[in-house]
Formats: structure tokens, C-alpha cells, sequence
């Protein structure tokens, strides 16, 4: 690694992975330009790369600047740049509009300055560090733009002050797209419904989305698209940027009237959060962009990117159990080993105590923050159950709610001033919760040790860390009520980092009031995620659907709960339930002990499945397909050698017209032949017509008006049919009809040779076959 320091620093610079270019035009001192990101433009030369950025120059047009304005990574606004300006800050009102010069230029492996041939440097996936500054308004600024292997780009900041005092209000930086990305895509939402996909035109303006709940929000943008009109799953040129932060954060999309379309985001900082003293620094959180054709190959980048993390979390997870839904705050030691016995015998794998085990914690409204042990409710400790869970084979998990407090507990008491506030007075409550201010050493330090004390007595493996509440008024008291998110933020980083450090087999879950922490900055520390405190599956297609736009299936928590949902009072066959929750992280949350025994004989055959299937289910390529009928939903994972797939097929509501649309699906080779059978898990789904490429032998209607049992369908007696992996993507078949809230698993597998009988045209009869 060469580093250049010459104030002259001139190249173009074009970074290659994955099907992407980003081509970087770095020359006569200027901050990065991007002159093209998107698909790979092949080697270049330095006259190629030169004469694409001089096409790339906007005409100057009327009333505005005199010379073409450049639109750096870092929009400034001495261009002539009359959008948001991607720093925005002074110094008591004096260097507000900072002029940067390149001083350095690193790129991976190369020398960038003026010994470099032609001025031009091409390599693979690599990072590009340029540093810069003003020294009239005593500012220096490092850029790093990184194109990963899996083509998705990261970029950041960091901002040194040099000389006084120095305010930060915002540092946002961007990355533009092309005129024919004219629709926007992001998420909203909220608890209980998180993740729900909204679009819009691409108009003139700025499209801004900000969370200022000191947390990533159920209503935030999640992943900020702009796209050819209509983009979808499959199709459409589609460019995309993530804001990986888990406190206060911004996402933006604008359009200038010159022409500009650009995406940004970063940190949203409070007013007069970040004030730098001479020699301090800033760093923004990393922004993730990708783009690709359609939104699962954006999708894919993500999801690669997080399977090759240094710790990466792997397609055997286990099987969870947690008792939340099952037991409430009611922890009676004999319910509880029932339930880690009953939780055994089914093959879970894990067991996990939530909310109510600590201090005076016998409803939400008392306890928070007081990590101890409940002598009340535990005089023996914990040790009775976790030996017990430990006995039976399962690993043991914790929840713990580390940042919050109730104003009844031993802790708020005892340090008031360790509530977030603004003045004196506290914050309004929410959930009967205040926010234990970890930016002050010594709050941090009680909080960290209480854990320590609980993970070093125990053995456990797993922490469900939840976070219930958002941040309001979230000053620091001990500094006259100045704001904190940040510091809180950084904080709750460290802490995850340092019991990471200390306890290197510890898995943590991301909770937030279910799913509002859910971002690539957490995830950088966590294993999984808790997608929503709903875990009712008709909601639960929905929100699995759109989480997946960031994050693969093995890292979303996804739990088959009891036949009524406690968050929606829906009733739901349970085969709806587990056909839904097997695409994630899979999990229970029901008290077995209300189950019938044909329940848990049908519950103990879909845990079997899911461990049969899990390496396909949690490491393949998510798939989804649109364009049909609203209340049909067609989705599933291919293996990574497309060697096969399962594919879901669910009814969501009435469909528009039945028996319903043929459907398709993509991803397979195209020239290899399949077989396509149906995976008919525990039971036969409620109003089943199977059609006639099933193989199924035919039932005449009145046998079941008479009341004779249909036919248990299984593999023995749906034999399916062989189809090519392009039959499969363009032409598609035919699906079962279903009732409302249903769903079917089929099963391709990538075929050797194709017996003739194989290719015998299927009759037309049809089997049907209604739950019992």
C-alpha cells in the first residue's frame, strides 16, 4: 500500500467485481466524482476512461452556473451545487461552505499520483481511501469508497477539525443514477406490521426519510430504491442504498431541476450533538449502495455481503424455543421443565427464558434494569431450569432489555441521573419505560457488569437483547441536557463488541419492539434478528417477504406460534403457520403444553422437515416472484449450485379469479430438467384441489360428500412431474387451489436423465382433499 501526498493527485480510478463498475474521476484535486456506476463496462484505458467522464459533462444550460457542475460523493455546495450539500456545519457561522482539496489517493495495491501511467488505475474489488482538505477553514475530510466482491459499494467519512471549535449538523454523502430511474421504492411501517414496500415517482425535490427514533425505526426506509417505472422482483434496472446505523439516520433521494438523481443518507445528528474541538474527529456510519435487474439480484449482493462476514452465521441453525407467548411473566419452575421437556422431545434445539426472570419484574411496569436474579420467583436461581435444558441437550437463551430502565426499579432510584432527558424533568414514558443514558461511563459500566455476572454464573448461549421503547428527549442530564443518541449508539456498539470479545460462543438477537432494529450496523454484532412481535403468519408472509430485501433468511427470527395469534386473534391451521415460518430462523413460541397430540405429532413433522431441509431453506438464493393476483404469493430458495429448490405457493385471501393464475418460477439452469413434487408436511392443506401434473390418483366428489377420509398425499402418492429450468421460469404450472391463508412446499431436484415415462402427458383429473 503506496500512498501519494502530492496536492496535484489526478486519475481515473475504475474498480471491478461482481458485474459492477463504479468508475471514480479523481482528477485536478477534486473530491470523487462518479462517472459511472452500474454494470461492468469491461477493461478501459485511461483515453476510454477520460473520454466517458468528458461525455458524461452536462451542457452548461440558462440562468445557472457558467461552467458544468460537478456533483461529487461529497456534494459541495461551492460548485454551484444547489442541492443538499453532503457537509453542513460551521464554525460559530464562519467555514460553512468548506472548498476541499485532494492531498492523497490510495487505491489497493497501486501508486495514484503522478508516476501512475496515464493517470489511470483499474483493479478488482478494492477500497479507495482520498483524503483532502481546507486549510483556510481548518477541515481535513478522509473518503473510503470500497466496491466489495459481491459488487455492492460501501462508502464513508471522516471529518478532522483542526483548528476551534467546530459544529457538525449533518455529513451525508451520495452516489447518482441515471435519468431512467424515475421511481422510488422504499419501506414504512410500524409495530406489529414492519417492513410494508411504498412507491413513488422520482419527481423533482428531495425525497427524505429520517428516523429520529434512536433506534432504526419499524417505519424505516430499511433500503432506498430508484428504478426503471415498474421494476420488480426480476425486472428493471434497479440502484439502491442502505444507511447501516441503528440510531438516529437519514435516507434521501433528490432530484435537481439541472437533471441530477442521486441517493444519500447517513447519521441524523441533533442539534449540537457532534461539536468537534481542535484535533477531533467524526466518522460517518458506512453507506451500503447496490444495484443489479430486479430486486432480488440487490437483494442477493446484500445477502452475500452478510454471509461473508468474519463470523458469518451458518445454514444449521437451531431449532428455538421461546417461552414469551407460552408463559408471559407467569415463571413457575414445573411449567417451565414441562415445556423444556415437551420442547426436547419435538427436537428443539434451543431453549430460550424471556422477559420476567430479574429483580421485582413480575409485569412490565417494575424491575427494568435491575439484572439480578428474582429471588421471588427463582430462589434456587436459574440453575434449576438451565441445568434441566442443558440435560435434555438444548442450549439456553436469556432476554435482556439492557438499555432501558422502569422508574420502579432499584437502578433509576438509586441514579436518576442516568435517565435520558433534555432538563429535569424526565421524558414522556412509553411502555412504562424510561432510557438508561449509556454514554455515562459509570452507567455503562453497572450495566456491563450485571450482564458479565449473569453470562459468567450460567451457561448460555444465546441473548435476546431487546431495546422497547424509542428515544425521546434523549439528552445527557450530567451535561446540561445535551443531546445523546449518538454517544448512546457508539455506546451500545461497544458493549455488544466487548461481551462478543469476552464470550466468543454468545449469539445475540437483535430485538426491538420486534422488528425496529433491524440495519447492517447491528448486524455487524448480532447473529439474528426478531422480524416482528406479530407473529401471525398472514402478517408474517408479508414482512418475511420485504425484511429479505437486506438480510438472508438465516438471520431472521421465525416462530410458529399457537392457532390464534396474540397480536391479531387470527385463527390458523398450523400447517399455514410452519409453511410460513420455515423460510427463517425457525423457531416456537407457543405453550406446547395447550397443544394437542395431534398437534405436536404434526409440529414434531415440520421441526423434522426444517432440519432435513435447513442447509437449502437458510444458504440458497431467495427467489420471489410478482405479477400475479394480490392475494397469491410465489416464493422460495434455490441452492447455490441450483441443484434445487423449494418453492412456497400461498393463498393470502380470496383469489381475484380460480382456480387461479398458472405460476412460475425462476433461478434454475435453464437447460436442465427437474422434477417439481409437492411437499405435503404433517397434513393436507384446508380446501386442496391438487391439479392433474401432482400424479395423484383421482376421488370422485362423492366419496367425499359420503364422508370417506381423503387420501393422505405424500411422496409415494404425488410423484410430480419433470420439467426444464426454463419450462419452469417462462411457462410455469399449474398451483393447487387453496383456501384463504393456506400454503403448499414443492420440491424441484435437478434430474440426470429423463425416463420416457417421465414425459407421458398427466391426466386431468384432479384429487380433492379438505382438512378433516
Amino acid at each position: 500500500m503506496v500512498t501519494s501526498t502530492s496536492s496535484s493527485v489526478s486519475a481515473m480510478v475504475h474498480l471491478r467485481a461482481a458485474g459492477v463498475s463504479l468508475l471514480l474521476d479523481c482528477r485536478e484535486g477534486a473530491l470523487p466524482v462518479v462517472t459511472h456506476w452500474g454494470r461492468d463496462l469491461g477493461p478501459q484505458s485511461a483515453e476510454l476512461a477520460c473520454n466517458l467522464a468528458r461525455a458524461a459533462v452536462p451542457v452548461v444550460g440558462p440562468n445557472v452556473a457558467d461552467v458544468p457542475v460537478p456533483v461529487a460523493i461529497l456534494p459541495e455546495h461551492h460548485t454551484g451545487f444547489v442541492g443538499r450539500p453532503g457537509l453542513s456545519g460551521s464554525r460559530a457561522g464562519v467555514a460553512w461552505s468548506p472548498r476541499f482539496v485532494v492531498t492523497s489517493l490510495v487505491c489497493d495495491g497501486s501508486v495514484v499520483d503522478g508516476s501512475v501511467a496515464d493517470g489511470y488505475v483499474e483493479c478488482g474489488a478494492a477500497p479507495v481511501a482520498i483524503t483532502a482538505e481546507d486549510a483556510e477553514a481548518g477541515l481535513a475530510l478522509e473518503l473510503v469508497v470500497e466496491l466489495l466482491p459481491t459488487g455492492l459499494v460501501r462508502l464513508r467519512a471522516t471529518l478532522t477539525n483542526r483548528l476551534g471549535r467546530y459544529q457538525v449538523d449533518h455529513l451525508n454523502l451520495a452516489l447518482p443514477v441515471p435519468a431512467e430511474a424515475s421511481e422510488l421504492l422504499d419501506l414504512a411501517g410500524r409495530w406489529g406490521r414492519e417492513r410494508v414496500p411504498q412507491r413513488s415517482p422520482f419527481t423533482v425535490g428531495t425525497h427524505l426519510r429520517e428516523s429520529r427514533k434512536g433506534r432504526t425505526g419499524a417505519d424505516s426506509a430499511y433500503v432506498l430504491h430508484a428504478g426503471t417505472p415498474g421494476f420488480g422482483f426480476a425486472d428493471g434496472r434497479v440502484y439502491a442504498l442502505h444507511t447501516a446505523w441503528s440510531g438516529n439516520h437519514v435516507h434521501y433521494a433528490e432530484r435537481i431541476f439541472t437533471g441530477e438523481r442521486l441517493l444519500g443518507g447517513g447519521e441524523l445528528l441533533l442539534p449540537g450533538e457532534v461539536i468537534l474541538d481542535e484535533g477531533d474527529t467524526y466518522t460517518t456510519p458506512w453507506l451500503y449502495a447496490a444495484c443489479g435487474d430486479g430486486l432480488d439480484e440487490v437483494a442477493r449482493r446484500f445477502h452475500r455481503h452478510l454471509r461473508s462476514r468474519t463470523r458469518p452465521v451458518g445454514p444449521d441453525r437451531p431449532v428455538t424455543l421461546n417461552v414469551w407467548e407460552a408463559v408471559y411473566f407467569d415463571h413457575d419452575l414445573p411449567r417451565l421443565l414441562d415445556l423444556a421437556d415437551r420442547a426436547a422431545a419435538l427436537g428443539v434445539e434451543r431453549f430460550v427464558l424471556d422477559d420476567g426472570w430479574f429483580g421485582s419484574r413480575r409485569d412490565d411496569r417494575s424491575g427494568l434494569g435491575d439484572w439480578v436474579v428474582s429471588p421471588d420467583a427463582w430462589p434456587d436461581g436459574l440453575h434449576p431450569l438451565v441445568d434441566r435444558v442443558r440435560e435434555l441437550g438444548m442450549e439456553f437463551g436469556l432476554w435482556f432489555e439492557p438499555e432501558m430502565v422502569n422508574p420502579d426499579s432499584d437502578v433509576a432510584r438509586a441514579h436518576p441521573e442516568w435517565i435520558m432527558a433534555a432538563r429535569d424533568e424526565w421524558p414522556v414514558e412509553s411502555r412504562f419505560q424510561q432510557v438508561l443514558n449509556l454514554g455515562i461511563p459509570a452507567a455503562y459500566a453497572h450495566v456491563r457488569d450485571q450482564l458479565r455476572a449473569i453470562l459468567d454464573e450460567y451457561d448460555i448461549g444465546y441473548l435476546k437483547w431487546d431495546h422497547n421503547r424509542d428515544l425521546v428527549e434523549a439528552g445527557t442530564r450530567t451535561d446540561g441536557g445535551r443531546p445523546g443518541v449518538h454517544a448512546q449508539t457508539m455506546a451500545f456498539y461497544r458493549l455488544l463488541d466487548e461481551l462478543r470479545a469476552s464470550y466468543p460462543h454468545l449469539e445475540i438477537e437483535s430485538c426491538s419492539s420486534g422488528g425496529a432494529r433491524v440495519d447492517l450496523g447491528v448486524l455487524e454484532r448480532t447473529d439474528r434478528v426478531w422480524v416482528s412481535d406479530c407473529i401471525d403468519p398472514h402478517e408474517r408472509q408479508h414482512m418475511l417477504r420485504w425484511t429479505t430485501q437486506l438480510i438472508p433468511p438465516e438471520y431472521m427470527g421465525s416462530h410458529i406460534a399457537s392457532g390464534r395469534s396474540h397480536t391479531t386473534g387470527r385463527m390458523h391451521d398450523l400447517g399455514f403457520r410452519a409453511g410460513t415460518a420455515v423460510f427463517g430462523h425457525l423457531g416456537i413460541e407457543w405453550d406446547l403444553a395447550r397443544a394437542s397430540a395431534e398437534e405436536l405429532a404434526e409440529l414434531g413433522e415440520w421441526i423434522t422437515f426444517y432440519t432435513a431441509y435447513r442447509r437449502l431453506l437458510l444458504a440458497g438464493d431467495v427467489v420471489r416472484m410478482d405479477g400475479y393476483d394480490p392475494h397469491l404469493a410465489v416464493h422460495g430458495v434455490v441452492a447455490p449450485d441450483r441443484s434445487e429448490a423449494v418453492i412456497a405457493v400461498a393463498t393470502l385471501g380470496s383469489l381475484d379469479a380460480t382456480p387461479g393464475p398458472r405460476v412460475r418460477f425462476r433461478g434454475l439452469t435453464p437447460d436442465a430438467a427437474y422434477r417439481v413434487r409437492p411437499l405435503l408436511v404433517g397434513g393436507t392443506p384446508s380446501g386442496l384441489q391438487a391439479p392433474g401434473w401432482w400424479g395423484t390418483p383421482a376421488l370422485p366428489p362423492h366419496a367425499l360428500e359420503s364422508g370417506h377420509e381423503p387420501p393422505r398425499l405424500d411422496a409415494t402418492t404425488a410423484c410430480g412431474t419433470v420439467l426444464t429450468g426454463m419450462a419452469l421460469a417462462e411457462a410455469g404450472f399449474t398451483p393447487p387451489l387453496l383456501h384463504p391463508d393456506q400454503v403448499v412446499l414443492l420440491h424441484a431436484t435437478r434430474q440426470d436423465t429423463i425416463r420416457p415415462a417421465d414425459a407421458t402427458p398427466p391426466t386431468r383429473a384432479a384429487t380433492s382433499a379438505t382438512r378433516s
